[in-house]
């Protein structure tokens, strides 16, 4: 086998990566016929979109071999989807493909990148720990069928210009308040430029209590029937509970707007409260991983954080 080629990924190798993901994740959890593994759902021209700087891809004998993505959130940054075609596992390419992702980290100056991946996988474990990365809480997955008469909240697509940008800055301010620097600016940009879903604005007053980035139905990361809370906040304090309930009941009814049966989102166990609340709420889990950091501080995954996300 030839060395590896490393480069930016463009818009030509979007249908193959795509493929090679859904081959590689679908290998390795043994569906029968691997390329249907998320076929509703797009996880990497949808990324590619909002920061074709962040994708590189690996090329093995002129074709490609495998691709990674990196997400940039202000002051903390995450990896994923990689893959790489399973005929080609074992052979230093996923290595490869992260050594000009770690390079952007550093670039962005982040205070820490972070991953998720298979907690049952000692071979995952392992290469990641070579980069510095190291497992902390498992990280749960839930969903809940959309239930009758769920709540409403403001949506941003409804906003002015000037209304956006306000709320923007809004969310921003929020996030700032839950670990310094924290920014998921770009999720709702994207969100709003390539018709992915909605973002939900969760007001009291003139004060922000709460905002989710939402994915919704086939060719998001949401996939079929599905709406998926990408990111969501929720002001702390005295009250965090209710703020967390009214922006889920938000999300559903979302859902039920636009036809979706179920509502899903990812958060850290080690933001306890915010666990406890969405399983009280009828959350159930689906998916368990883990998530590893570098350095290994935790960031924001703390009980008194009421943050969902999905770093898949």
């Amino acid at each position: 086998m030839a060395e590896p080629l490393i480069r930016p990924m463009r818009e030509g190798d979007l249908a193959e990566a795509s493929r090679i993901f859904r081959v590689a994740f679908g290998t390795f959890v043994g569906k029968p016929d691997p390329e249907s593994f998320a076929a509703d759902r797009d996880y990497v021209s949808t990324r590619w979109r909002s920061a074709p700087e962040a994708a590189v891809v690996a090329e093995v004998d002129g074709r490609l071999a495998g691709s990674n993505l990196a997400t940039h959130w202000g002051s903390f940054a995450f990896f994923g989807p990689l893959s790489v075609l399973p005929e080609l596992w074992g052979r230093g390419i996923a290595q490869r493909l992260l050594e000009p992702t770690l390079d952007l980290f550093e670039a962005w100056d982040v205070r820490e990148g972070g991953l998720f991946t298979f907690a049952n996988s000692p071979k995952h474990l392992g290469l990641y720990q070579k980069f510095g990365f190291w497992p902390g809480y498992l990280t749960a997955v839930l969903s809940k069928e959309v239930a009758a008469g769920a709540g409403r909240c403001a949506k941003f697509s409804e906003l002015a210009e000037s209304g956006r940008v306000d709320a923007e800055d809004a969310c921003r301010r929020l996030t700032d308040s839950l670990y310094e620097g924290l920014d998921v600016s770009r999720e709702i940009r994207a969100v709003a430029a390539q018709g992915l879903g909605e973002t939900l604005l969760l007001w009291d007053g003139d004060l922000l209590d709460g905002f989710a980035v939402c994915h919704c139905g086939a060719g998001t990361e949401a996939g079929r029937e599905q709406c998926a809370v990408k990111f969501a906040a929720v002001r702390a304090g005295a009250g965090v509970s209710g703020r967390l309930g009214g922006l889920l009941a938000g999300c559903e009814g979302l859902a039920a707007e636009r036809g979706l049966r179920r509502v899903t989102a990812g958060v850290n166990t080690g933001r306890s409260g915010a666990y406890r609340e969405m399983l009280r709420l009828g959350y159930r889990t689906e998916l368990l991983g883990v998530a590893m950091h570098r350095p290994e501080s935790g960031a924001y995954n703390r009980a008194d954080v009421y943050i969902l996300d999905d770093w898949r």
